[in-house]
């Protein structure tokens, strides 16, 4: 069943919360819609902030945890199984002001090739089409670094950010390393994620929950980059990337 959100231009916002605001604020998450193909998506005008990652990732768990909730994300009991884009509401007292959505994790072995392959595109077409999209968590398992398939979809969206898409590679699972292994996987990440948030996260030891939660909150709650200038000239190649 899907919800239409109520939403507000005139609620007071303030500019730097503590983190208990942005903690309050993604415990406000609650169910909106799933789409099992972009058409099925609904067209929004508030920040939406995507979760992507390879199927094992730690993506459920760690929206689970960024929300305080058991079971908002549902983690299939065969990864990558779970194929359709869920968009969940934030916002308290019922008024939304920013979208969670959830994507299918990709890369998993035992997902037929032609599931993958569709997958991807679908992905791909939401990154480069979805017009709210205002920033990407990218989640990471530090201990297998990104991937090829991670590499490839950050180039996909580099575009966007050159456009002022915000974007952070999540290093889950950080409670598996010890701090000279979490070191060095943060400092490769840096290097991968060229020019995007790194951070290093633990749904179990709660690490990284008070900069990501703020992160995400700021993000949500900022001012859009202002579009390029129409004199610097446009470059019409990237509409064939949303093409199937």
């Amino acid at each position: 069943m899907t919800h239409t959100p109520t939403t507000s231009s005139t609620a007071p916002r303030p500019t730097r919360p503590d983190p208990k605001i942005a903690h309050s604020w993604l415990h406000t998450a609650r169910f909106l819609t799933t789409a099992p193909q972009l058409e099925h998506l609904p067209a929004l005008d508030l920040p939406e902030i995507a979760f992507v990652g390879r199927s094992n990732a730690g993506k459920s768990t760690s929206i689970n945890t960024l929300t305080q909730q058991k079971r908002l994300a549902f983690a299939s009991k065969t990864p990558g199984r779970t194929q359709s884009i869920n968009l969940f509401a934030l916002g308290k007292q019922g008024v939304t002001d920013a979208v969670l959505a959830d994507l299918p994790g990709y890369g998993y072995a035992a997902v037929p090739k032609e599931a993958k392959l569709r997958w991807q595109r679908v992905m791909a077409n939401y990154l480069v089409t979805r017009e709210n999209l205002r920033a990407v968590v990218l989640l990471c398992d530090p201990r297998l670094g990104l991937t090829e398939l991670d590499e490839a979809l950050l180039e996909i969206i580099r575009p966007r950010v050159e456009d002022g898409l915000k974007f952070l590679v999540l290093l889950t699972k950080a409670d598996k390393l010890n701090r000279a292994e979490a070191n060095k996987a943060l400092s490769i990440a840096k290097l991968q994620a060229g020019g995007g948030e790194v951070r290093l996260f633990s749904a179990l030891k709660k690490q990284g929950l008070d900069e990501v939660a703020l992160l995400l909150w700021n993000w949500a709650h900022e001012a859009p980059a202002a579009p390029p200038a129409a004199d610097e000239g446009a470059d019409d190649s990237d509409s064939d990337d949303a093409q199937r």
